[in-house]
């Protein structure tokens, strides 16, 4: 068998929490104890809020904390053309088409629609669901609305996409659920609707990108938090739709805050460098998160 792979992928958006700990340090056990290798990403399509200052400073939250990882560190920020080709080959498919209605025509449709009391379709995040009436339109009319129009979204035809495989795909979840699911895992991806693959000015989105570069790098073994739960369901169908390996899912539990919601980058109460600036060791740091060696 070959050598497990590992991986660890946060975006320098912010500064580091005790939940990026608990995921840097499960991925790092799990690849000791198995024998693998573990690879960092640095997920930074995000011209705007991803910087090389606060690279640098998770960088080293990361170095201090004990987190060692192989060989090289990939920036998604520097394999655009990659993703650019990806994409492209799937609007030739007419497996993606472009969007192009603001939030607010979003919105002003949406309250319509719910005001003849009916209910809008949202994804498992709560966020409503893409009207999608650009889907569609034949090939010279999406061209000619990408031509109009300066700014756009790329976005799966989800069903298009269902009908394209012979099966809805599932995973191997060796971990647990929101709800404690575990075991072999089939959720339809419909769920998220069309979700978006990339815009006009960054040629990619997070879920495209992820399944690309866990292919690319070899990844075999993912361990994320339960919050990519559901949308994995997505990164299925993409990985079934580009010929790519699927990798086996383990999802951790969350770190809470004391509202009870998930750790968000922008409270300092919990980051790694605020509990670095009051004198904790990287140890406590550890224990903390909840993952001993």
């Amino acid at each position: 068998m070959s050598q497990p792979v590992f991986r660890f992928a946060p975006s320098p958006n912010g500064e580091l929490h005790l939940g990026h700990a608990r995921s840097a340090l499960l991925n790092q056990k799990c690849a000791r104890e198995a024998g693998g290798k573990l690879l960092l990403r640095i997920e930074d399509i995000d011209l705007e809020r991803c910087t090389t200052v606060l690279e640098k400073q998770m960088l080293e939250d990361l170095e201090w904390l004990g987190f060692e990882w192989d060989g090289l560190i990939r920036r998604q920020s520097e394999h655009f053309d990659s993703y650019q080709e990806v994409l492209d080959n799937l609007e030739m498919e007419e497996l993606v088409y472009p969007a192009v209605s603001s939030r607010e025509e979003v919105r002003r449709k949406i309250v319509g629609f719910e005001e003849g009391g009916n209910i809008w379709p949202r994804d498992p995040d709560g966020v409503p669901h893409y009207p999608g009436e650009e889907r569609m339109l034949n090939a010279s009319q999406k061209q000619a609305l990408k031509n109009k129009h300066g700014n756009f979204g790329l976005r799966l035809d989800m069903e298009g996409a269902k009908k394209h495989l012979s099966e809805i795909p599932g995973w191997q979840e060796t971990g647990e659920g929101p709800e404690g699911q575990s075991g072999w895992i089939i959720e339809d991806p419909a769920n998220w609707g069309d979700v978006v693959l990339g815009r006009k000015d960054v040629p990619t989105s997070y879920l495209l990108a992820c399944v690309l570069d866990d292919a690319l790098q070899g990844v075999t073994h993912i361990v994320r938090g339960q919050d990519l739960f559901h949308v994995t369901s997505v990164h299925r169908v993409l990985q079934e739709l580009l010929g790519l390996p699927p990798p086996q899912y383990q999802h951790h539990a969350l770190i809470l805050g004391k509202d009870g919601r998930k750790l968000s980058k922008s409270s300092r109460d919990t980051s790694l460098r605020q509990l670095r600036e009051v004198g904790l060791q990287p140890v406590d740091v550890a224990r903390m998160a909840g993952v001993s060696e």
